[in-house]
């Protein structure tokens, strides 16, 4: 489960950077490539990987609108959810 939340943030980001456009457009592809990626690896993220994909995910909702915002706000939440089952700090 914990690694498919993961996954599902990834992929709502790639389809936010396929309605985004510009430099925005690449930013996004990037947090979805990178998610993934933590997605795919046998041992989880720890949170302060996870708090810097949530803040530039903060970042990227400030600076779009519309669809492409709720996608991001969407991903977010799903790292947000998946970091409450991280142990540590």
């Amino acid at each position: 489960m914990a690694g498919e939340l993961l996954q599902e943030a990834s992929d709502r980001l790639r389809e936010a950077a396929e309605a985004a456009s510009g430099d925005t457009q690449q930013r996004i592809y990037d947090q979805s490539d990178a998610i993934a990626t933590l997605a795919a690896r046998d041992r989880g993220p720890d949170h302060g990987r996870l708090a810097r994909h949530m803040n530039a995910l903060g970042e990227l909702a400030d600076d779009t609108e519309g669809e492409v915002r709720e996608a991001v706000v969407e991903a977010r939440e799903k790292l947000s959810t998946f970091r409450e089952g991280v142990e540590g700090v």
